[in-house]
């Protein structure tokens, strides 16, 4: 991500003064070529950013430098950071002015927490890159004083005890090393370990949180959003997801795609229908999407589904079968 390597590369400059730009390579992990870019971007985004030439030389700030911006707590500070990191940052051609506001956004933090600024934000995640399929559905109704216990811990660093009630389950204690905050389609997620072992956790579910003072079982970088993507992968790949061939109104073509996790051979039929193959997380929640578009959809195969909605409907219609219009 762009940006925030370039808060990085600023913070870099800050700590140390003068560096020679395969030092600055080394330390973002990238080629002395992209440093070179990189200071070219800050020097077009108003960074008072200067090279020295000789044995001893590099590139370095003009002294005093130090942006102004003022009335920003650091709950406000992290949270413009967490929303400047994601990515997508060049869009409208706005990736300099942002570059700029989020190195002014790093100065108005407090100096014991600016030099791990970056590195917090990267532990939390809004609306990653998804299939354009998807669609914001909801918002979760999480407690304040849960979500703020469940982030303190994520960006301290340190265990966390969850009081978690999974699906059709009561609810019961566990304690997990957090990795990252992550919210799409309107929800929220904690990614976590448990023994070493892979975890992710709808933060709706949560009852209760309390951070720990032990230190979280956890890799000192991640990159969440790679994190994200395995596991939501996993998860669509089970063993218990099943494709429909489905025919449905125009008109409610999106409500049912929303439900989906991906969307496949889609062709409009000759009477205006939309004929697609729609792939479920489970055989429950295929009847369930297409149980609620009623006669404005139809389950084309398979046969065992066409079943069920047929049993379904029957069943309705003998509770009311004897009313008379």
């Amino acid at each position: 991500m762009r940006a925030d390597r370039l808060v990085s590369l600023v913070l870099l400059l800050r700590r140390h003064g003068r560096l020679p730009a395969t030092t600055l390579a080394r330390e973002l992990e990238v080629s002395t070529r992209t440093v070179l870019r990189d200071i070219e971007a800050l020097s077009a985004a108003g960074v008072p950013v200067y090279a020295e030439r000789g044995r001893h030389g590099g590139f370095a700030l003009l002294p005093g430098f130090r942006t102004e911006l003022t009335g920003l707590n650091r709950d406000e500070a992290l949270a413009l950071l967490v929303a400047g990191t994601q990515r997508g940052t060049q869009v409208f051609g706005l990736g300099s002015a942002l570059a700029s506001a989020m190195l002014k956004v790093v100065d108005a933090l407090p100096e014991n927490y600016r030099n791990t600024a970056s590195e917090a934000a990267q532990r939390l995640l809004i609306e990653p890159a998804t299939d354009l399929l998807a669609r914001r559905v909801t918002d979760d109704d999480v407690p304040d004083a849960v979500v703020a216990e469940v982030r303190r811990a994520v960006l301290a660093g340190h265990k966390l005890r969850i009081h978690y009630a999974a699906v059709d389950q009561a609810p019961t204690w566990r304690t997990v090393d957090p990795i990252g905050l992550v919210t799409v389609r309107g929800h929220g997620y904690l990614l976590a370990t448990r023994s070493g072992a892979d975890r992710t956790y709808r933060l709706s579910r949560l009852v209760a949180a309390e951070e720990l003072h032990e230190p979280a079982q956890r890799p000192d970088r991640v990159d969440l959003h790679n994190a994200w993507q395995e596991r939501s992968m996993r998860f669509r790949m089970g063993d218990n997801q099943v494709t429909v061939l489905v025919r449905v109104d125009p008109a409610r073509r999106d409500e049912l795609v929303r439900t989906a996790l991906a969307v496949h051979g889609e062709e409009t039929d000759i009477d205006g229908d939309v004929r697609l193959e729609v792939a479920f997380q489970d055989s429950r929640h295929a009847e369930w999407a297409l149980w609620q578009l009623a006669t404005d959809a139809e389950a084309l195969a398979p046969e065992w589904l066409r079943i069920r909605l047929h049993d379904r409907a029957a069943a309705i219609a003998t509770r009311y079968g004897g009313l008379t219009r």
